[in-house]
């Protein structure tokens, strides 16, 4: 017997999710299919991995979505969901192990911080933090609804609500490596920033780059947070809340095929056979594997496979190695004896130059993991003991860059133990006790993310963030806004506007597009 729902969403991602849960809240019949064998997708956390310990396997800082509606709206801490502050929110050891950089939600604490390195950086800082919150308060405007042109050349290029225009459109396209460069002079606070700015893909050198290094302002509002109990925490409640309103998801449920017929879709089979029917149908997939994969070349518009395979996925981004460890790393800049403090709570940005950091990029381009990689170690076990055995932590540390195709030869499964060594060299020249520390790890590399939670070429962005893929732009003008060329065919998730990480705001989007197409006005 067919199965009939309101709306089908392909992929139980947080996005997936967050949209399904607007959808069913709002009265909607609502199905999540999800081809794992649990939900969240690269919002996720196992406890099947290194017994004893709770292992995400995707993202593992959450910050943007806290400056959107989604968890209020939604109600998710009665679903389980609790945050945990991580202040401060970043730590950049100096590579001489004299001095450290910590970057607390207070800007005053920050700067009496940056002080002690470099004085004349402090006010600098102050001054950027203040001018670029005004631009990007209105950039988030836009990203909580689908992109227009007006809103593209109101904050884009018009400067937002800065008090000269003129100069902020000039650093809106520069980009960001030249912009913390004239922007700061302290090396080592130069390569923290560029580093925390370069985890949204883009490298230091791209065009047009400047707001990720800006955006650093905003994270002064919404922080880093954790749920406790592992980055998962937070889809898991989303399930649950769906559940709640009486929404379904089905696990283990690999989609094969979404039927088109004249360029309207209306219903999806299952890779065991299950058909399953629906008046709307959303993509929390990735752009290509929705339409090449999924409906197929021969059922795509004239010309749109095309353009789809036009998108620019690029060569990988990084891996990221998750380690059981005996203790916390002891920076040589800031002792604890491997017990939890203030170094430990948030993102521990590893990187002592801009210089080093082009470095890394350069062997990425010319095919080869980084040489001298680029660590960013997250140690949140220091903040949610439950995530570890008592007495022991978990250690993340996520590098940059690695590139998916090698171009030497060699291929991932014969150097990813290679690779994981030198990541782990690095967080041990400036913390001398974590090698030793380390009882387990896991290792993903970009053909693990790839085949394991999606993430085409492991791209965690889905598709590149360069300023022509963003906005309007993502992943093509025709669907910037959620809906696609083919009839009750919806597109969400890290493809779309406003692009990756934990943010939430494509599925809070999608589902105001889709209420708007079932009840003729927003909700």
């Amino acid at each position: 017997m067919t199965k009939k729902y309101d709306v089908a969403v392909v992929g139980g991602g947080h996005n997936g999710l967050t949209c399904a849960c607007y959808l069913a809240k709002a009265g909607l019949k609502v199905i999540v299919l999800e081809r794992r064998h649990i939900v969240g997708g690269a919002v996720c956390t196992q406890e099947d991995i290194i017994e004893g310990y709770k292992i995400d396997v995707g993202s593992s800082a959450h910050i943007m979505i806290h400056l959107t509606p989604v968890i209020r709206d939604l109600e998710l801490e009665k679903f389980g969901l609790e945050y945990i502050d991580c202040d401060p929110f970043a730590f950049a050891p100096m590579p001489d192990g004299k001095g450290a950089i910590y970057f607390w939600k207070d800007i005053d604490k920050t700067c009496e911080s940056i002080a002690k390195v470099s004085p004349e950086d402090a006010e600098r800082y102050r001054k950027f933090v203040t001018e670029w919150e005004k631009v990007n308060e209105g950039v988030f405007d836009a990203f909580l609804k689908p992109p227009t042109a007006f809103n593209l050349v109101r904050h884009m290029v018009l400067g937002g609500k800065s008090k000269n225009p003129a100069d902020m459109v000039r650093k809106l396209m520069t980009s960001y490596g030249a912009l913390v460069r004239e922007t700061f002079k302290h090396e080592g606070l130069r390569g923290a920033m560029a580093w925390l700015a370069a985890q949204s893909g883009p490298p230091p050198t791209a065009m047009a780059s400047g707001d990720f290094l800006g955006w650093h302002s905003m994270i002064h509002k919404s922080g880093v947070k954790r749920p406790k109990g592992g980055s998962g925490m937070l889809t898991q409640a989303m399930a649950k809340c769906l559940e709640h309103h009486g929404g379904e998801v089905l696990l283990n449920a690999e989609v094969a095929r979404i039927e088109v017929e004249n360029n309207e879709t209306g219903a999806i089979i299952l890779a065991n056979g299950e058909r399953i029917e629906a008046k709307r149908i959303v993509s929390n997939a990735h752009v290509y594997t929705t339409f090449l994969k999924l409906i197929g070349v021969e059922n795509l518009p004239e010309g749109l496979a095309e353009r789809i395979e036009n998108v620019r996925i690029g060569n990988g981004f990084g891996m990221i190695i998750r380690c059981a460890v005996s203790g916390l790393p002891d920076y040589i800049a800031a002792p604890s004896g491997g017990k939890p403090a203030e170094c430990h709570r948030g993102l521990q940005l590893l990187c002592p130059s801009m210089e080093y950091l082009e470095r890394s990029y350069a062997d990425y381009l010319n095919g080869i993991p980084s040489r001298n990689p680029c660590p960013l170690p997250m140690s949140f076990s220091s903040v949610d003991p439950t995530l570890a055995p008592a007495g022991k932590h978990t250690l993340f540390i996520w590098g940059q860059y690695y590139p998916y195709e090698l171009a030497n030869g060699e291929r991932w499964e014969n150097i990813q133990e290679r690779e994981a060594d030198k990541l782990i060299d690095v967080v041990n020249s400036y913390a001398p006790n974590v090698k030793d520390s380390i009882i387990d790890r896991f290792i993903q590399t970009p053909l693990d993310l790839e085949q394991r939670i999606g993430l085409l070429r492991g791209n965690v962005m889905h598709v590149e963030m360069d300023f022509d893929q963003m906005f309007l732009f993502r992943p093509l003008p025709e669907m910037s806004a959620y809906k696609t060329p083919i009839k009750n065919l919806y597109l969400t998730g890290a493809s779309t506007h406003p692009g990756g990480g934990v943010f939430a705001a494509s599925g809070h989007n999608t589902a105001q597009v889709v209420l708007k197409d079932v009840k003729g006005s927003w909700f």
